[in-house]
């Protein structure tokens, strides 16, 4: 595995440069990897995927999807797909209901009983289905089956030196922060400690193993809210 190096701007904080975790080599495999799993998992979830959408649309006025801009590898933004949870425009209400944010760090914005949530949404996120639309993402090549989850780029304001770590691999749909307690774990240091032993040991295996994982951790709903 290839080390990776980063470099930014001080004034104002900004990523420059992050160089790949993986050797050529290495993210070929995973890319392939993801492609054949999206695709599959699109084509037996297509009937799933539109139920959710009809249930969406029929719950709240407002759009189906939702599509929000995260950091993926290297820096780069990319527009995240999810089913929409929170009723419409509840995205600019974020600072009204910031002192309800289990996390004492911004760069963790969890609140479990969010106001903002509609009610097939609270049911959609206690099962994680309405991330399922990033399949799409993962097929376009901006996100991985599994990685680190992507953060805003507002965040990497915040970001110290050994956080632009995670921005060295793709982001995921599923990672191991996901399957060791989701947003059970309020502390960002500890989010940063977990995707860095995920990159410093990454291997196909690893990714398997957490995609096993993946599964129980949704039906058991811990962290999920």
């Amino acid at each position: 595995m290839v080390g990776a190096t980063v470099s930014w701007r001080l004034s104002p904080p900004k990523l420059g440069a992050t160089l790949p975790a993986l050797s050529g080599r290495e993210a070929r495999v995973k890319r392939v990897v993801d492609v054949v799993g999206a695709a599959l998992s699109l084509i037996f979830l297509a009937p799933v995927l539109g139920i959710i959408a009809i249930v969406v649309k029929l719950d709240s006025p407002g759009p189906v999807l939702f599509a929000q801009k995260r950091v993926g590898l290297g820096g780069r933004s990319f527009r995240m797909l999810k089913f929409r949870t929170m009723r419409d425009g509840a995205d600019t209400e974020q600072a009204v209901v910031a002192s309800l944010n289990r996390s004492e760090d911004t760069r963790l914005f969890k609140i479990a009983d969010d106001p903002r949530v509609t009610r097939v949404g609270r049911v959609m996120r206690r099962w994680s289905v309405d991330e399922l639309p990033q399949l799409v993402n993962v097929l376009r090549g901006d996100m991985s089956l599994v990685g680190p989850r992507p953060f805003f780029e507002s965040d990497l304001d915040d970001y110290e030196a050994h956080h632009f770590r995670r921005l060295a691999v793709p982001p995921g749909l599923t990672g191991l922060w996901q399957v060791s307690g989701r947003s059970d774990i309020v502390d960002f240091e500890e989010v940063v400690r977990l995707d860095r032993y995920y990159i410093e040991h990454w291997s196909l295996r690893l990714d398997f193993r957490i995609l096993a994982r993946t599964l129980p951790t949704v039906v058991s709903r811990k962290g999920a809210y």
